[in-house]
């Protein structure tokens, strides 16, 4: 029900996900079919004119004509480059941005001490947890941090956990070190590595495998939700997720599909929040 399919000729959606470590950029045809994604570094500065560029090569290369965009969403944790995408996704969409937040009107609710400093990204993946789940479920974010959302049935954000990500890590030691390098994150093939590369990939992996599957246990006894579903996101969900014994659905797209669904909702109420 939910997936990537190929091909264009139908009126999209161009959904915009700014992540601190990268921004995921979609076309989604409904808000349950991503016909299109690409990933964009979060971290190289660009002007508006220069990110409305890459995007229209991207489309480009998809044979998408921008009169099939309909509308843009966008979703941001990171300030700072809000003006560039505010500016390259109407420059594209020729409409005001929708763009999706805590104080925005969507069917979920924020039961939390602070509502208004939810992230844009757990506000999304908590409408699109209620929209193509329906149930109970924790939802593991595995990007620039790793956080874990309580979110029930009805929708309602109950908080959750944040912890320091995968990547973060492995930075910090080869920054901290001396001799140890930088490497990518990738599934060791045994335990006890043999060279320091290995014995850096084992760490990583394994310290992140045990510490989900730990803390996703312990809020499942904190929360009394011993049979919450448990689905797994972000950019590391593909690499880490498959080897948790907790998850029961890996989901890398979630949030553009909760873009989707907001965009859809807040477009139907016929006054958005836009910028």
């Amino acid at each position: 029900m939910y997936h990537i399919v190929g091909g264009i000729g139908v009126a999209v959606q161009l959904v915009v996900d700014v992540g601190n470590t990268e921004t995921v950029v979609g076309l989604t045809a409904s808000a349950t079919t991503v016909v299109a994604e690409w990933r964009v570094s979060s971290s190289v500065p660009r002007t508006g004119d220069e990110m409305t560029a890459l995007i229209r090569a991207f489309l480009a290369g998809e044979n998408v004509n921008e009169s099939e965009i309909v509308r843009g969403v966008l979703a941001s944790v990171v300030p700072s480059v809000n003006y560039v995408w505010n500016k390259t996704i109407r420059t594209i969409t020729g409409v005001p941005v929708i763009t999706v937040g805590p104080n925005s009107d969507l069917p979920i609710s924020l039961e939390v001490e602070e509502p208004l400093t939810v992230g844009a990204d757990r506000v999304v993946n908590t409408l699109a947890t209620k929209e193509m789940f329906g149930r109970d479920t924790i939802v593991v974010d595995l990007g620039t941090a790793t956080t874990f959302d309580c979110i029930t049935a009805g929708g309602a954000f109950l908080g959750g956990v944040i912890s320091p990500g995968i990547r973060a890590g492995l930075d910090w030691l080869a920054a901290s070190t001396a001799k140890l390098p930088r490497i990518e994150l990738r599934s060791p093939v045994a335990v006890i590595g043999r060279r320091t590369e290995a014995c850096i990939q084992s760490g990583a992996f394994y310290q992140a495998i045990e510490s989900i599957d730990g803390i996703v246990s312990r809020i499942k006894e904190e929360w009394k939700r011993p049979d919450a579903l448990v689905v797994a996101t972000g950019g590391f969900a593909s690499t880490i997720a498959p080897n948790l014994k907790t998850v029961d659905v890996i989901e890398p797209l979630l949030t553009l599909y909760g873009l989707a669904i907001a965009g859809e909702h807040l477009a139907s109420l016929d006054s958005p929040l836009t910028s």
